[in-house]
């Protein structure tokens, strides 16, 4: 049984989990973890969840079959799936007496000391009322520009960000994968799933490769920097397949699923 400290736990899931392949929204998923982060607060632990799938359900929810390539069309999807998008957890969530709160964040609200120091007074005032703050990245509005870098670049590396601000004891990061392997599971039969990876170092960036999908954004090694960061700070991440949100029960209870990094 591995042990964990989980007082505190930040769930980053990943679009792949919560929209179809063919763009239709998972509800049934959506609906498992909104229980799941409900029965973690009902006993006591605080709970962040960083969500991504903003412009998933927006093309679902305008009938799209591709993703604009256009900036400003993108980030249009966006603000219409992340409203399509929190309505449906708070449906979800309510159903289970669990209330949430949306913190939309860019990257410079943690550079500046005024803006980092308000959104974690922010963070705790939601924890302590007992509230469920779901994050994304406010794509609406998120640039990369040569002095203002607002972009995280994609959720796994939000998610270690706002998990090591808030001194988050675990990560957990759903995704469509079961672990880190050694090899890719998709093309090599002998390829193994590592249980325990103590430190990410350059070997551990050498097995990593992979891509999102036509939805998502990340791949492997920006979840390795996660890890990366999380170690770090002295907290543990967790990388498990996010197809059943109750796998996150198994993580909790020490079971040996995924992959623990730190």
């Amino acid at each position: 049984m591995r042990k964990l400290k989980a007082k505190r736990v930040v769930i980053k899931v990943g679009t792949s989990t919560l929209v179809y392949p063919d763009g239709s929204i998972n509800l049934r998923a959506i609906d498992q973890l909104a229980f799941v982060i409900s029965a973690m607060r009902h006993r006591g632990r605080e709970v962040v969840l960083v969500s991504s799938g903003a412009i998933g359900v927006g093309l679902n929810y305008m009938g799209l079959k591709q993703r604009p390539k256009a900036i400003p069309e993108q980030q249009a999807i966006a603000a219409i799936g992340q409203t399509e998008l929190i309505s449906i957890y708070k449906e979800r969530f309510a159903i289970y007496e669990q209330k949430i709160g949306q913190l939309l964040l860019t990257r410079d609200i943690f550079v500046y000391p005024k803006s980092h120091h308000n959104v974690l007074n922010t963070f705790e005032a939601l924890l302590k009322q007992n509230v469920v703050p779901i994050v994304n990245e406010n794509d609406t509005v998120a640039v990369d520009e040569l002095d203002h870098e607002t972009k995280f670049g994609d959720n796994d590396q939000l998610s270690a960000i706002v998990a090591t601000n808030i001194g988050a004891d675990l990560l957990i990061m759903l995704s469509d994968i079961d672990g880190f392997y050694d090899g890719n599971p998709n093309a090599d039969a002998r390829a193994q799933l590592l249980g325990h990876i103590e430190q990410v170092d350059q070997h551990t960036y050498e097995l990593a490769g992979g891509s999102g999908s036509r939805f998502g954004t990340g791949g492997m090694v920006t979840k390795l920097k996660a890890a990366e960061r999380m170690i770090d700070a002295n907290g543990q991440m967790i990388l498990a397949n996010g197809a059943d949100p109750a796998i996150i029960f198994q993580i909790l209870a020490g079971e040996p699923v995924g992959t623990l990094f730190g």
